[in-house]
């Protein structure tokens, strides 16, 4: 009975020195390193912070020229990955509390989510998720599954199915990161169980493949010791991925990856860091450094880089061929290092230029967030979830005045007179109004900033197209009542509302 007591006891004595001397080194240990004991704590406990103010977003966090940020929402708890619908809502992953939830979309122009909710819940540690022909696809860190999803209401539909399982979850990193490719096929990221060792599962440390159903279930590429983020360059297809490099070799080696992933390719772990064979297991296997594939990019040591997402609707000059990476930020060094979001810039040559992006997270002993994805809409805002304060961040290109600049997303109509309300006119009540209509387009001087086609008057100019799929005339006469910033609110009675709404309605 004696031993038994002195067994709790000690497990209790242990445990309570985990949680208390993190704690004692914030308060109270040399420089640099409380901000690594609230990260162990972050990734151990949940401990996180508060999101920052509005103000502090302001002060503290620095965007790259041509954009603007903004606290999207807050209180989310631990939201990991992202996917923005052909909607223009926002679904995120919760693997701690088994949940995919939705952040309905901006229509009121306030640059806050509408609502939120739950979409899926009881799942077993969700963390990648994607959207493809009609189905919404989840990574959970044993297996995957798949629920219909009606993107223009934003619900899911039926029952959610198993399409792949018995996915191993035990070890260091049990996320799994799913993405679908406009070639069929489903890829799926998982982690290695260890910092280094040879694995037992040969479906770990992988990307893997394969069919919507589940079928044709294969191993994609190998020696990826945690691949978290998976995306395809818009100008060729060929999809990167990034690893996260292993620890314990001292404060700036090895480099964290880039990979360009090839059907088949090697990519060292656990025996090759980079291009440099490992001092532990760099000898077991000697003819691995030859089938070894050398990273397309290095990233700093243990920055550990998470999501990753090429930038497809991008106005905004030097990002044309670019991504954009979110380093979650080191634990494995004397001084921390990462914590922002950097942008990636495809050379003519081949080469890659890395840049900040989002920047002012880690600032001495204060940590205000860890990024961990990124999303893009299709009007070009970008979204960064962070899972240390909870949060999610919005970021809009800014016009030559400064203004941040962001199209209103709405559902998708199958547009013509019927559907936006116009049938209800007669042909020549239809007429008249507008008439009116363009009478007031031009006197409050919307061509200054719009196009009434995709040529343009102006390179500034945004094209006043597809409004038909996007508005009734109600919709659009109430939108003027309360544009979205930076658009001013006009001087216009209820009947010049309409008369606008029809004029741009009814071109053809």
């Amino acid at each position: 009975m004696k031993i038994i007591k002195r067994c709790i006891f000690t497990i209790l004595l242990l445990t309570g020195l985990v949680i208390v001397a993190p704690l004692f080194i914030i308060q109270f240990g040399p420089a640099g390193w409380g901000t690594t004991s609230k990260v162990v704590l972050n990734m151990v406990f949940g401990y996180g912070a508060e999101a920052p103010s509005a103000s502090t977003v302001r002060q503290a966090l620095k965007v790259a020229d041509g954009f603007a940020v903004s606290l999207y929402a807050a209180d989310l708890g631990k939201v990991r990955f992202l996917k923005v619908t052909e909607a223009g809502d926002l679904l995120f992953s919760r693997p701690r509390s088994g949940e995919i939830l939705l952040l309905e979309r901006d229509l009121n122009g306030d640059g806050l989510p509408d609502g939120q909710r739950v979409l899926l819940a009881g799942l077993t540690r969700p963390h990648g998720l994607d959207v493809a022909d009609g189905w919404l696809y989840v990574a959970e860190s044993d297996g995957v599954g798949k629920i219909a999803f009606d993107s223009a209401k934003g619900n899911v539909v039926g029952d959610y199915q198993r399409i792949v399982s018995d996915l191993g979850d035990n070890g260091n990193h049990w996320t799994k990161t799913i993405r679908a490719a406009t070639d069929g096929w489903l890829y799926l990221s998982a982690g290695s169980t260890c910092n280094v060792c040879e694995e037992s599962d040969p479906k770990r440390a992988t990307i893997m493949r394969f069919r919507p159903d589940g079928s044709e279930f294969s191993i994609y590429a190998s020696g990826l010791r945690n691949s978290v983020g998976l995306d395809w360059a818009p100008w060729d297809n060929s999809l990167y991925a990034t690893d996260n490099g292993r620890d314990l070799l001292g404060d700036d080696i090895p480099p964290c990856e880039l990979n360009r992933i090839q059907e088949g390719g090697f990519y060292g772990w656990p025996y090759v860091n980079a291009s440099t064979p490992d001092p532990d297991f760099g000898g077991v296997k000697p003819g691995a450094a030859a089938n070894n594939i050398a990273p397309s990019h290095e990233f700093r040591a243990h920055n550990a880089p998470l999501g990753i997402r090429f930038l497809r609707h991008s106005r905004v000059a030097g990002f044309e061929r670019a991504a954009l990476v979110a380093l979650h930020g080191s634990w494995n060094r004397s001084v921390a290092d990462g914590y922002k979001v950097v942008s990636l810039h495809w050379q003519s040559d081949g080469s890659i230029v890395e840049r900040d992006f989002l920047s002012g997270f880690l600032g001495g002993e204060k940590l205000l967030g860890r990024p961990v994805d990124i999303a893009e809409a299709s009007d070009g805002t970008i979204f960064i979830s962070d899972d240390y304060s909870g949060s999610i961040y919005r970021i809009t290109a800014r016009d030559a005045g400064g203004a941040a600049v962001s199209s209103l997303t709405m559902p998708q109509r199958q547009g013509g007179a019927e559907e936006s309300g116009l049938a209800s006119y007669t042909p020549e009540q239809r007429r008249s109004l507008a008439e009116l209509g363009k009478s007031a387009y031009q006197n409050n001087a919307c061509s200054s900033c719009h196009a009434l086609d995709l040529s343009g008057s102006s390179a500034s100019a945004v094209p006043l197209v597809g409004l038909a799929e996007r508005y009734t005339v109600a919709e659009l006469a109430s939108f003027f009542t309360a544009p979205t910033p930076p658009m001013p609110v006009f001087p216009l009675n209820a009947a010049d509302r309409e008369a606008l709404a029809v004029y741009l309605l009814a071109r053809p």
